[in-house]
């Protein structure tokens, strides 16, 4: 049985991207796998990495820097795929480096401020004194 501030907290998994703080919900992400080779393909979209076949699933990877427009590093041990599904369908994104599962109140989560809205955020929290932008991962693909 779920308790009353159960059902008004999220837990969120929690990356960074070239030092800034992203999360999205836990209930997105089907596992966390460390940096593997991609499959080149041919795509219209340049933040589109390739391909990875996960134990007979392709899935394609998109690198969140190339998406965000920020410049592209070397991959090293922290980097990993966060493997998303929407619907059934499952799409790895690159991130530098996954911190943590944090639990927090909705009401901790404040709207994005007009100036930075993007499709894909769907919020601002903030930990520790940082600002960390909760994603909408659907709209990133």
């Amino acid at each position: 049985m779920k308790t009353s501030s159960s059902r008004h907290e999220i837990q969120l998994v929690t990356f960074l991207l070239d030092g800034q703080g992203y999360c999205v919900d836990v209930m997105s992400v089907r596992e966390i796998i460390c940096m593997t080779d991609i499959t080149k393909t041919t795509t219209a979209a340049q933040y589109v990495e390739g391909i990875i076949n996960l134990r007979g699933t392709i899935v394609p990877i998109i690198s969140l820097r190339k998406r965000f427009g920020m410049a592209d590093t070397e991959h090293d041990v922290n980097t990993c795929i966060a493997i998303m599904d929407f619907a059934g369908q499952l799409t790895g994104f690159i991130v530098d480096e996954v911190e943590d599962v944090i639990r927090v109140k909705r009401e901790q989560i404040q709207p994005p401020a007009e100036a930075v809205e993007q499709e894909w955020m769907e919020g601002i929290v903030y930990l520790d004194q940082k600002i960390v932008m909760v994603m909408n991962p659907e709209h990133l693909a």
